[in-house]
């Protein structure tokens, strides 16, 4: 069953043998006029609480809708200014008309009277004549007149052939109010959002086209929001460079972030080391730089509140990602909590994922891997899974996969577009269910599509 969805309204797809269900979050590339929140399989093959919705804040159709409406009331405005013009110069016209026929009907009598015999009364109207032919040049801006009225006219004609045409479009599009519109959309988002936590976790299946929301700082860099921020938070957090700097950017939205530079800077009591940092629940986590000591430090008292050392991780460059970076110790969160992403030399270099309790960072537990760490370009976490890319720059996907639920991998085959050619940071995050990256100096996100299966 299938309904499809007008510029406002809802659309929902139930008892579809779908082989896949996505997810997006962010902003919908501008030629795209659907976002598509929410979906899922159950056992018996049938797709619930698939969703397809106008993006967040303005449906493209209503706003193309809203833009013609615009145009058709200036239109009208000029339509009237024309019909008052088109008026006056009606009145205009009569009077030069007749200005015309008398000026020709006396240039007349001064012919006959120039062709008379009567001396006396010539040389009058010759001095007459005189001035007669300073009125002359009237003649052509008479005429002159008399085109641009007709001007005015086939203007006036053309106005009214758009004004029907603009009305026509807008009864074809529908005239929906656009607060009304943008009313019933938030509603459903509403709703949307809330069937999709109620979702199990799923496997990633694929990631979307990069969509670029800022291009500054340098090469290296991070930035993320908060995935346990309370509703109406949308504080972004922004990090320049991988080592020995101290200096966090809050800013008060992604709008604020995206279009201007108004920030509040926080000064941490250590710097950091690498871009594997963490916004969580009011705190930002991140690996002090030179050591393998994580920092807990809340931003609502700008003070430490934990620090911890992770035992045995390799740390100032022994066992980074291969773009280097001091990127050794990697933070990341998904729907399960808080997790670090290290290698040790008790396991040969290779990937050691732990699980942390939050407010204690002490390990609940550790899984080993086979995944050399300095062969990772990149890596992140979604519901008990790290992905691993083959690479940081040129050519890049998601190759490896290991499932803490089975403790498992697996070699898989998702491409990633590397849109600027350098990624320094990768990471999840579960609210927005989509992934934020730094590409050689541009804040990026992905959406991702993941395939659910209800129990």
């Amino acid at each position: 069953m299938k309904r499809e969805m007008t510029c406002g309204l809802e659309q929902i797809e139930a008892d579809f043998p779908d082989v896949g269900c996505f997810v997006q979050a962010g902003p919908s590339p501008p030629e795209e006029g659907w976002q598509v929140y929410s979906s899922a399989q159950d056992s018996e093959g049938r797709c619930v609480c698939t969703v397809v919705a106008p993006q967040q804040t303005v449906c493209s159709r209503d706003a193309r809708t809203k833009q013609l409406r615009q145009l058709l009331e200036k239109v009208q405005n000029m339509s009237q200014s024309i019909e008052v013009l088109d008026q006056r110069t009606q009145r205009d016209m009569q009077f030069v008309e007749k200005m015309e026929v008398q000026l020709k009907s006396l240039e007349n009598k001064f012919k006959q009277v120039e062709e008379g015999h009567e001396s006396n009364i010539a040389r009058q109207y010759k001095s007459i004549k005189a001035k007669m032919e300073e009125l002359r040049p009237l003649i052509p801006v008479l005429e002159a007149y008399k085109a641009d009225a007709l001007l005015v006219r086939q203007f006036k004609e053309e106005a009214a052939n758009v004004t029907e045409l603009l009305g026509s479009l807008q009864e074809q599009l529908g005239g929906l109010d656009y607060q009304e519109v943008h009313s019933r959309v938030m509603d459903l988002e509403n709703r949307l959002r809330a069937c999709m936590q109620r979702l199990a976790c799923g496997k990633l299946t694929g990631i979307s086209e990069p969509i670029t929301m800022k291009t500054s700082g340098s090469r290296f860099g991070s930035w993320m929001t908060d995935p346990l921020a309370s509703v109406g938070d949308n504080r972004v957090w922004y990090m320049d460079g991988y080592h020995n700097n101290r200096f966090v950017r809050e800013y008060q939205s992604m709008y604020d972030f995206m279009t201007t530079d108004n920030f509040t800077s926080h000064r941490l009591p250590h710097p950091w080391s690498g871009t594997g940092q963490v916004v969580y629940n009011g705190s930002i986590y991140y690996n002090k730089f030179q050591s393998h000591t994580i920092i807990k430090f809340d931003f609502s008292t700008s003070l430490i509140s934990r620090s911890r050392q992770l035992d045995f991780a390799g740390y100032n460059n022994m066992y980074h990602y291969s773009w280097g970076g001091h990127s050794d110790i990697d933070l990341m969160v998904d729907e399960g909590g808080l997790w670090a992403v290290y290698a040790t030399n008790q396991n040969a270099g290779n990937i050691v994922l732990s699980k942390l309790n939050p407010n204690t960072l002490q390990i609940i537990r550790s899984w080993t891997t086979n995944h050399p760490k300095r062969s990772a370009g990149e890596a992140f976490m979604i519901c008990g899974t790290l992905y691993v890319t083959n690479g940081y720059s040129g050519g890049t996907k998601v190759y490896y996969a290991f499932s803490t639920n089975s403790s498992t991998y697996e070699y898989i085959d998702i491409p990633l577009t590397n849109k600027y050619s350098h990624l320094s940071m990768l990471d999840y995050n579960p609210r927005d269910r989509a992934l934020y990256a730094w590409n050689n100096g541009h804040q990026v996100l992905y959406n991702v599509t993941l395939y659910h299966i209800i129990q």
